[in-house]
């Protein structure tokens, strides 16, 4: 089997390009963060909380426009990510806005050869974990990372909503995959989360798929200590095509909207 890593990070730096260029509901809307939009949902606004003075390292950060909206809160900002495009446009675009952020190409597993500091926070979100193998090793990094006394925060999508048929053509929650699965998931198809539209000449992914308990037991066998676990029946995108969005900005599923969680949070502290 070809590396999954390598696989995925040529479909990443293609992704650069057409998430910068995206616009719409589920688009980045970099222009608007030009003129000052902060990239951040209310969710983990609230629970991350105060980030003022506070060294902030954020994983798997794409082309970095949620580092850099920490930033504008406060943040001592370190971006890390394994796409060579998106370090970049992510370096530029700190640059042209004069905001005061780091960017460090990297895997996660390897980033303390690059990156050795400790941090306040370590950050997380939408659509991480899934590309990554091996769970435990991940936990291990981010308490290593951590200071006494600082926190890592995840919010992603709820495992068990990626068991559902999300294709163009489905109308209502249809279980098309096992909860419970070892080894990667070959996904091949055109368009992001971003712009379905779009068109890759790198159409392959492989995705992993790690269930409520893995990621827990993974903080918790890493030393971390959990100070809550949210779940939500509303998501930051459309994970469904039978989804309506609220005056909120956020999803719900069209009919009995309370059914199933669509989203997660964790944060987890290190005591010492």
């Amino acid at each position: 089997m070809a590396d999954p890593f390598e696989v995925n990070r040529r479909w990443w730096n293609e992704a650069v390009g057409v998430h910068m260029r995206s616009r719409g509901p589920e688009g980045y809307d970099v222009d608007g963060f030009r003129k000052g939009a902060n990239a951040l949902h209310a969710v983990e606004l609230a629970e991350v909380g105060d980030v003022r003075g506070k060294k902030l390292l954020h994983l798997q950060c794409h082309f970095g426009l949620d580092t850099l909206s920490w930033a504008r809160l406060g943040a001592d900002v370190t971006g890390v990510d394994f796409s060579e495009a998106g370090i970049a446009a992510a370096r530029s675009l700190a640059e042209e806005l004069r905001i005061p952020a780091r960017f460090i190409l990297s895997n996660v597993y390897s980033a303390r050869d690059v990156l050795p500091e400790d941090f306040d926070v370590v950050f997380s979100s939408y659509g991480a974990i899934n590309w990554l193998p091996d769970l435990p090793r991940w936990a291990r990094v981010i308490a290593d990372y951590l200071r006494p006394g600082g926190f890592f925060y995840l919010i992603d999508a709820h495992p068990f909503a990626r068991i559902f048929d999300d294709k163009a053509d489905a109308t209502d929650l249809r279980p098309w995959q096992p909860y419970w699965r070892s080894g990667p998931v070959r996904v091949e198809e055109d368009g992001t989360y971003a712009d379905k539209a779009a068109h890759f000449e790198n159409r392959v992914t492989l995705e992993y798929q790690h269930t409520l308990g893995d990621i827990l037991d993974a903080l918790i066998d890493a030393g971390l200590g959990v100070e809550f676990l949210h779940e939500f029946p509303f998501c930051a995108w459309e994970m469904f095509p039978f989804m309506t969005q609220g005056d909120d900005g956020c999803y719900r599923l069209r009919e009995k909207p309370d059914r199933i969680p669509l989203m997660f949070s964790i944060r987890a502290r290190k005591e010492r």
